[in-house]
């Protein structure tokens, strides 16, 4: 056979293997998922407030948050808790819901973006006796009127520092989380100061109430720290081990009776 021969049988082979070639590279596309899809993806699991457009990194604020209304709030913890609660019963994840009826709206206050510097002029806008109110303490000790809660000890230091205008002789700012305060110290604390405002952690209120030494008797408010958001694009309802204890804090069934009792209501706040 002549190699002109040869060579005219070997090219239809060369020409199958690169047909199956292409059809390898087609059906790989077929199956991996390309970037678009990937992003689609990842833009169906987000929730309403994880949008990129809504996060300022460099403010630190998921500015979403403070737009939404009571229900989309209320909507908006009940996605995560659910999330984040694969191993919880229906009955239980149940007990965990804020009702939208429990959360005050505040998506009207429009005095600049839900930064630690606006904290003083949020509260004291929806505090019915404005500063004054949020400057005084309750008779009794260890019984705040407002109450902040934090996703970490870190950030809970820094909510105290912006709101030290309401700490005055008689009166001091609570620091009610774990970070660098054991839990004697505060119960030692509350024991033996007047707070009006106290700021924490959910576990370490929950674990102060359940003690005894934090008393809810003359609560009016509990602000949520929401907006906030750290490096990793996170807030205080956006990972697993504070959503649940947020969750469980909120629902505790002293508030629960609370938030619908015209008489002595309890204001749910997020900021």
């Amino acid at each position: 056979m002549s190699a002109a021969v040869r060579s005219s049988v070997a090219k239809p082979k060369k020409r199958k293997a690169a047909a199956i070639a292409d059809d390898g590279d087609r059906n790989a596309a077929r199956v991996a998922p390309s970037g678009r899809d990937k992003k689609k993806k990842r833009k169906k699991n987000r929730t309403a407030g994880e949008d990129e457009g809504n996060l300022d990194l460099d403010a630190g604020l998921n500015l979403a948050l403070a737009n939404m209304d009571g229900q989309l709030l209320s909507d908006h913890l009940a996605q995560q808790v659910s999330r984040f609660g694969t191993d919880l019963s229906s009955v239980e994840l149940a007990d965990l819901h804020v009702p939208a009826g429990a959360i005050r709206d505040s998506s009207s206050f429009g005095k600049g973006p839900r930064s630690l510097e606006n904290l003083p002029t949020f509260l004291e806008a929806f505090a019915s006796g404005g500063p004054a109110e949020l400057g005084a303490a309750p008779k009794d000790k260890g019984a705040p009127h407002t109450i902040v809660v934090a996703g970490a000890g870190l950030r809970a230091a820094d909510l105290t520092r912006a709101l030290r205008k309401y700490q005055k002789k008689g009166n001091t700012v609570a620091k009610l989380f774990a970070k660098h305060i054991k839990m004697e110290e505060a119960v030692s604390f509350l024991q033996k100061n007047h707070t009006g405002v106290a700021v924490g952690t959910p576990v370490r209120l929950m674990d102060l109430l359940d003690n005894g030494a934090l008393s809810v008797k003359n609560l009016k408010r509990i602000v949520v720290d929401a907006s906030h958001i750290d490096q990793k694009k996170r807030g205080v309802m956006d990972m697993r081990e504070t959503a649940l204890p947020l969750a469980r804090w909120l629902t505790r069934p002293e508030f629960k009776e609370r938030y619908v009792d015209d008489e002595n209501p309890l204001h749910l706040l997020f900021y």
